[in-house]
């Protein structure tokens, strides 16, 4: 199976923020996961997906309290 692999700057780019926000959050620890390919950084589009999922949270109108 073949995957998409985004850079730093192409995910910044999706989610229209700065790739230095992605630098920091990688510091941090924090974000979806990465591979380091020598000096490249690269995000697999499947995981970005993941985390972007994972990022749901808080009261919807299907949950108890919600509207």
């Amino acid at each position: 199976m073949d995957e998409t692999w985004l850079t730093r700057p192409e995910l910044a780019d999706r989610w229209k923020m700065p790739p230095a926000t992605l630098n920091q959050w990688a510091s941090q620890g924090r974000g979806p996961k990465y591979a380091r390919f020598g000096r490249h950084v690269r995000y697999r589009l499947s995981d970005v997906i993941t985390w972007e999922n994972s990022q749901f949270g808080g009261v919807t109108a299907d949950s108890p309290g919600g509207r």
